[in-house]
């Protein structure tokens, strides 16, 4: 079996380690209603995309400033609750001697609000990258090369944990392991996407991960 210092975690946020998706969904319905996007269940289509491309594809330019004022005023008040389990596992990797970096779509408005409310949570990454760090947002695969190039190691020696379906297409195109957390969508939609599949992130163990990378 490989070694855990060998490898590198590229962990998404919302979705993976918060639960936060149901407050998000509430939150992109409400905004289409008020400027219809004509995009079906458009809440669940944008997921892992980041702001300035979800406001470019879908919005007018002259409707951004109200929908980035309709956001910030959500995340800055929102709770940003952990899933069960989430910050036991990343102890466990941490202990384990495996290296983490945070890829989220999210921006630094928003990380800023997840630290005021858990301060320490930044400690167990290397490498934290937002959305606003990356050219091309998730499905495109720079987010994933990024995190694996900052913490040093092969995208074929790091493994992805992702929920969206935007995310997984992403890390599958970077060519890392990927594991799907059926916290978004169902486990059977975002199966073929993925090495391995499990309902949430506290039924995953350690040597799940490891067996995922070949020597």
């Amino acid at each position: 079996m490989i070694q855990p210092t060998e490898i590198g975690a590229l962990f998404d946020l919302d979705g993976v380690l918060l639960d936060t998706e149901g407050s998000y969904s509430r939150l992109w319905s409400g905004i289409d209603r008020k400027y219809p996007t004509g995009v079906p269940d458009f809440a669940t289509v944008i997921k892992g995309s980041n702001l300035e491309n979800i406001l470019n594809s879908y919005f007018p330019a002259t409707v951004h400033a109200d929908v980035v004022r309709m956001l910030d005023e959500f995340q800055a008040t929102m709770e940003y609750r952990f899933f069960d389990g989430a910050l036991e596992w990343l102890d466990s990797l941490a202990s384990a001697g495996i290296v983490m970096c945070l890829v989220t779509s999210s921006d630094r408005r928003k990380m800023d609000a997840v630290y005021r409310q858990h301060p320490t949570f930044k400690n167990y990454f290397a490498h934290v990258i937002t959305g606003d760090m990356v050219s091309r947002p998730k499905p495109a695969p720079e987010c994933f090369l990024t995190g694996a190039r900052l913490l040093g190691k092969d995208i074929k020696r790091c493994v992805v944990l992702e929920d969206s379906l935007n995310g997984l297409r992403a890390a599958r195109s970077a060519g890392a392991a990927v594991v799907g957390l059926a916290t978004t969508c169902k486990s059977e939609v975002i199966a073929p996407l993925c090495d391995l599949t499990v309902s949430d992130i506290s039924v995953l163990t350690v040597e799940q991960v490891l067996n995922l990378i070949h020597p």
